[in-house]
């Protein structure tokens, strides 16, 4: 009997774990592109992929990363002096001078809006002495910074080298991290420039024509080379929901648009996401927590949100049993607070499993041998 009991238990219990927590089936996304993803902004949840973690050549959206290790890492008011080598560089470039001087901001905006190569050597020489160390600290930022493991960079403007390489995933969580800085998130946005240099005067016109053709683009770079092929970094917002789109070697620049206005569309029609500011008072029991940092989830349209609280602290938002997010509070019991704490639906044991439906089918099989 005691053998009976434990291969139904085994039975039911890879029963349980192999059914699916809604039924609704979540449509796919058909690319052109070899690789792609969307995340929402805020959270960093993936809401759809396609090879995310193959590794890639990412052309000019590696300037990306040039540009938010040059605004943490150097001061936007200093005068850089243009060398001869980011002068002669090859490709797109903002026409600089050798000797010429130059803001590290302007440098900045001409490296993202025009794509400007010779502006990317000369942020990279003035920021870290080279482009090999500047290369060395954009690796370093990227690991220990951000936390992404699966791109290694050898120079700041993405023309092709074997060993310089990243992924869409790993450039989704760069980007989503170069748009917390307020800095890099005007430059990004801005669809035009006046341009006066030494040698050239003109207005720039950001290369990322989706910031006139979809709703809500807010940013942020796209690239080609022979070998990369077209890719493409996109961010746009619409209400509080914030997605971030990476499409790699798109097989033309449109391609890379519509493989773009795809996953954004995908994930607008999906998917929102919501923040609870800090400061929010909660309680379980007589017990008083309070959430100190912004709170933010991701979670799909229309789909019934439940707030739990467990007696240790942890805020819990599920949906239809299924855990979305959660977050540590901060026991304030000992102190006032002006605010009435909420009191939503907690948990009457921390280890209470988050499916409901566990519930009612444990007290269903026990009942098989009572």
């Amino acid at each position: 009997m005691k053998r009976k009991i434990t291969s139904l238990f085994t039975i039911a219990t890879t029963l349980i774990m192999l059914t699916p927590l809604s039924s609704a089936a979540e449509p796919d996304v058909n690319l052109e592109s070899e690789s792609g993803i969307v995340i929402d902004a805020n959270t960093g949840k993936v809401l759809n992929e396609t090879n995310s973690k193959k590794r890639m050549y990412p052309a000019s959206i590696t300037k990306i990363m040039t540009a938010i290790v040059a605004i943490e890492k150097g001061d936007l008011n200093e005068t850089v002096t243009v060398s001869e080598k980011a002068r002669d560089v090859i490709g797109t470039r903002v026409y600089l001078e050798e000797g010429e001087k130059v803001p590290l901001k302007k440098l900045i905006q001409g490296t993202m809006i025009n794509s400007g190569n010779d502006a990317a050597i000369a942020i990279a020489e003035h920021v870290a002495g080279s482009t090999d160390q500047f290369a060395n600290l954009m690796n370093t930022f990227a690991e220990e910074k951000i936390g992404v493991t699966d791109s290694h960079f050898v120079n700041p403007h993405g023309l092709f080298d074997k060993s310089h390489y990243t992924t869409a995933y790993d450039m989704a969580k760069i980007t989503q991290y170069a748009m917390n800085n307020q800095v890099f998130r005007d430059i990004v946005s801005t669809k035009k420039l006046n341009w006066k240099g030494k040698s050239w005067e003109t207005t720039l016109y950001n290369h990322n024509r989706l910031l006139w053709r979809y709703k809500g683009a807010n940013g942020v770079k796209n690239g080609w080379i022979d070998q990369s092929g077209h890719t493409l970094v996109t961010s746009a917002k619409r209400g509080d929901t914030e997605l971030l789109a990476v499409v790699l070697k798109a097989k033309g620049k449109e391609s890379s648009y519509q493989d773009t206005m795809n996953l954004l569309d995908f994930g607008f029609e999906h998917y929102q996401s919501q923040t609870i500011p800090k400061g929010k008072n909660y309680r379980y029991e007589d017990k008083h927590f309070t959430l100190t940092e912004p709170f933010s989830f991701t979670y799909q349209k229309d789909a019934p949100l439940t707030k739990e609280v467990t007696a240790s602290g942890w805020l819990r938002i599920s949906s239809e049993g299924s855990l979305i997010n959660q977050t540590k509070l901060n026991d304030t019991s000992q102190t006032t607070s002006a605010e009435q704490p909420q009191a939503v639906k907690h948990e009457e044991k921390e280890e209470q499993q988050d499916n409901p439906a566990l519930g009612s089918f444990l007290t269903w099989f026990i009942g098989l041998f009572q």
